[in-house]
Formats: C-alpha cells, structure tokens, sequence
C-alpha cells in the first residue's frame, strides 16, 4: 500500500484543491528536512511528537508509517507520542489510539 493511503482527507483536499500551493510546501518540507542535523528517524519520531502535542491527530498515520518505514519501533512511536507529555498534559494521549493503529497495519 503506498504512503498516499495513509495522507488525510485534509491533505488530499489540498493536494486536489491547491496544487501549486502544496507543491511549495512539499518542497519546503523536503528542503528542511535536507538542512536537518538529526537522523531521518530521531526527526520523524520528533515530528510525531510535535503532532501529538498539536493534537494534530490526523497526520498521525503517514509519519507514523514513514518512522516505522524508517526502523522505529512501536514502542518509540509510543514514547515519541508521550514525550510532550510533562509540557502539554496529557492532549498527547489523544493520538495515541491512531499511532499504535497505523503502526499496527500492514
């Protein structure tokens, strides 16, 4: 299955709706993760934090996919989901169910 099964309706709505402005931020994107110092698993894993910690529960499943794609473990997803948990609260725990869910699917 690839990736793109896994982007929210959200994101395909963008990528339908606003092409020249989804190709800008998917190379913006590209390009920071290029310039990045961290590995490309510790900074997907950190990605996932920072979504867990927006409550940005619905690209959960493509990052999630993509660090498991990339040798993370379920457990590290686990605890790359709870490591905003000291600053935010507990909002983290709201992604948990759909990251231990993607990461669990085939």
């Amino acid at each position: 299955m690839s990736d793109m099964a896994f982007v929210s309706s959200a994101f395909h709505t963008f990528i339908k709706e606003a092409p020249e402005q989804q190709r800008i931020w998917t190379e913006t994107a590209r390009q920071l993760g290029e310039v990045s110092k961290l590995d490309p698993k510790t900074e997907e894993l950190a990605y996932i934090a920072v979504l867990a910690a927006a409550r940005m529960e619905s690209g959960i499943p493509f990052h999630v996919k993509h660090a498991k794609s990339l040798g993370a473990s379920r457990d590290e997803i686990i605890s790359a989901v709870l490591v905003g948990l000291p600053a935010v609260g507990n909002a983290v725990i709201q992604v948990l169910p759909a990251a231990i869910r993607a990461f669990e699917e085939e």
